[in-house]
């Protein structure tokens, strides 16, 4: 059985909505969820292309209303296309949901914000985006409390008793829609050495909700790791969105055509190698020659250039040029040739189906040829685009600004420019530790622009001090 009442069971127990007008407890989990101050922020944080340079570019609000898009489309394609989930189909608000939640934790500036935050919180159980989500979701979100301190009045809106007990339950979600977001089922170490990479999980607070969420749904199969198909198909329509939209934000913005992309794979074995030591990691059996072909497929246009006399030649590879050209800078061919993609991409999924008992586990599969692409896809463009000098430049002093932030707030009396309801809270942590968390945690809900005026601010060039935090 896919859903159950334990699945539907909430952090804190509540009665049935007045005005849910017929809505299941997953679509109120939706509205929850569009509500909330930490999705309209989204608006604010960089996808791709930091906002201030155009409208046009994506930032992390319409991505993920993207991921949300294809992920329905995952899910839709899997309930008429698979026998097992005709009858007991996959709710498309869950998974819906699970996309416009996917992230939430991302820090400002994006991976070089994320590596800042975590190299300060290193000996405090670390910084990663999905974990933040999470917590985000389950404690940050001040829509509901457990209850709260006898004969505490600011205890109603700061959520940390006088005695350091935090009653804040998030926006009280679904233990499955919690679960549809968890995509990494281990725990970050509690203390890290300075310079260890990233650790990918939870935080070690919210073990105890994670052991409640695997109780309450129960155990995959020996073997299988505990993630749900609703959060298997947000992950896939992550990729798929990321691989491609990102390449079409990138031709938008006059960084690549796709013959220069077939150029550069041609001139550059040392960007094939980088990008398929990646691509190994999902798919281990595959070649660099393969990574290499399947990109120059990719790419292709037509098979210009290869005519038999010189004039020929000539002509075809001007003739590919203006091809190529065209398809970079005309809104009309850039958003087909993307739209074919995803369209393929979807068509490429296959769900390898458990017993009934488990199918809520059911692992979900791309073609080989189909997972070959998005993978070759996505790395090369985390290769040519993220890592270029003229984005590096920007996540480069996105580092430096997130740290300073943390030192700041971390000095004697650095408390004192956090907003009232985060002083407070600050004031009744029960430990050092928990104070950092709770640093961690505002400076990882700022936007990028908030943040650079927040810095601006204490650092002396900064406006009014009228204005408030």
């Amino acid at each position: 059985m896919l859903y159950t009442k334990e699945d539907r069971a909430r952090i804190v127990p509540e009665q049935a909505l007045h005005a849910s007008g017929g809505r299941s407890v997953y679509r109120q989990d939706y509205g929850r969820l569009l509500h909330s101050p930490c999705f309209r922020r989204l608006q604010g944080k960089t996808q791709l292309f930091p906002s201030h340079e155009s409208d046009f570019f994506r930032n992390r609000l319409t991505h993920s209303l993207e991921v949300a898009q294809v992920a329905k489309a995952i899910a839709l394609h899997i309930n008429a296309t698979e026998r097992a989930f005709q009858a007991d189909q996959i709710n498309t608000d869950l998974v819906e949901l699970a996309a416009l939640a996917h992230d939430l934790g991302h820090p400002p500036f994006g991976h070089n914000g994320e590596a800042a935050l975590d190299e300060c919180m290193k000996a405090c159980g670390g910084f990663e985006g999905n974990a933040q989500t999470l917590r985000l979701l389950a404690r940050i979100e001040k829509k509901v409390f457990r209850g709260s301190a006898p004969n505490d009045p600011e205890g109603s809106y700061c959520g940390i008793g006088p005695d350091g007990v935090d009653y804040r339950a998030g926006l009280n979600l679904t233990f499955r829609s919690l679960a549809a977001v968890l995509k990494y089922d281990r725990p970050i170490p509690a203390w890290r050495k300075p310079g260890d990479k990233l650790a990918k999980g939870y935080y070690q607070s919210e073990a105890p909700l994670v052991g409640e969420i695997k109780r309450r749904l129960g155990a995959p199969p020996d073997g299988l790791p505990f993630k749900t198909i609703e959060c298997q198909i947000m992950d896939l329509a992550d990729d798929i969105a990321y691989s491609t939209y990102d390449l079409e934000d990138a031709m938008k913005g006059g960084f690549t055509h796709p013959l220069a992309i077939r150029a550069c794979l041609s001139s550059n074995p040392a960007l094939v190698k980088r990008v398929h030591a990646k691509v190994a990691e999902a798919v281990p059996d595959a070649t660099e020659a393969e990574v290499f072909r399947t990109l120059e497929q990719l790419f292709d246009l037509g098979g210009y250039g290869g005519g038999s006399r010189e004039a020929d030649a000539a002509a075809n590879e001007l003739q590919a040029f203006q091809q190529s050209t065209l398809l970079a800078s005309q809104g009309r061919l850039r958003v087909g040739f993307t739209s074919h993609l995803v369209g393929r991409f979807i068509n490429g999924i296959r769900v390898n189906t458990l017993p009934r008992r488990h199918l809520k586990f059911s692992r979900v599969d791309l073609d080989r040829p189909i997972l070959l692409q998005i993978e070759s896809l996505k790395h090369l463009n985390y290769q040519t685009m993220i890592m270029s000098p003229r984005l590096k430049v920007v996540e480069n002093r996105g580092f430096d600004l997130v740290r300073e932030i943390f030192e700041s707030l971390r000095k004697k009396d650095g408390h004192h420019l956090l907003p009232e309801d985060y002083q407070l809270m600050y004031h009744r942590a029960p430990d050092d530790e928990h104070k950092q968390r709770l640093l961690c945690d505002f400076i990882a809900g700022m936007t990028d622009r908030y943040a650079a005026e927040f810095h601006s601010r204490i650092s002396g060039s900064g406006a009014s001090i009228f204005k408030p935090l």
